[in-house]
Parts: structure tokens; C-alpha cells; sequence
């Protein structure tokens, strides 16, 4: 699966976002969870081949898929907290309105991706 990120081109011609980001004060905290969570898939690899029963392998990728969701509200949340809000700033100090309504514009889209 591909990604896209939106740097160094920003939706709608605004400015890359530069500096540090929402989760960077968080960093570590969030680079342990990935790991973590990398290692449980390993781990149901592993079950897979071991032929462990069907039931205890979907209760291990439903923890993984939980674990995901967390670390995803976790960057959401860090993303409003920082980038939105930085953006805002910004859109009211220049007043420039698009400022904003792209960024709240690129949340709500990367929001809409993980209810896939």
C-alpha cells in the first residue's frame, strides 16, 4: 500500500509545515508503542506458523488493530493540538483564512482514512 505525505507540499499552495511536530515532545513514548506493536505482529506471524487456532490469532490481531487505533487518536489528537491550532494562529496573525481551512481540511480527510 502506498502512502502519500503531504510534505514538502502542502494541500492548497500553503507552506510545508516546518519545525517540530504535534507528537514530537511524545516521540519516544510513540516510537516504544510502534515497537511494541510490531512485535506483536511478529508474534502473530509466529502464531500463524505454529497453526495455532483461528480464534486465539484473531484475538491477537484485534489487540494490534486496538493498539493501532490508539496510537492513530493519540497523533489526531496531537495534530489538533499543535498543527490546527498553529494554523490558526497563523491564519489570524496574516488573515488568511485558507491557513486554517486547509489544515482542518487535511485532518478531517486523514480522519476519514482511518474509519475506513
Amino acid at each position: 500500500m502506498e502512502t502519500t505525505s503531504p510534505h514538502p507540499t502542502a494541500p492548497h499552495g500553503t507552506a510545508p509545515d516546518t519545525g517540530p511536530h504535534g507528537y514530537s515532545a511524545d516521540k519516544e513514548a510513540l516510537l516504544k508503542r510502534l515497537r511494541r506493536i510490531e512485535g506483536q505482529v511478529r508474534g502473530i506471524a509466529r502464531m500463524v506458523e505454529e497453526d495455532t487456532y483461528c480464534i486465539d490469532v484473531l484475538t491477537q490481531v484485534a489487540a494490534v488493530n486496538a493498539a493501532l487505533h490508539k496510537v492513530s487518536l493519540n497523533l489526531v489528537e496531537d495534530h489538533i493540538g499543535h498543527c490546527v491550532v498553529g494554523a490558526a494562529e497563523r491564519s489570524q496573525a496574516t488573515g488568511d483564512p485558507s491557513i486554517v481551512d486547509a489544515k482542518v481540511k487535511e485532518a478531517s480527510a486523514a480522519i476519514g482514512r482511518l474509519l475506513r
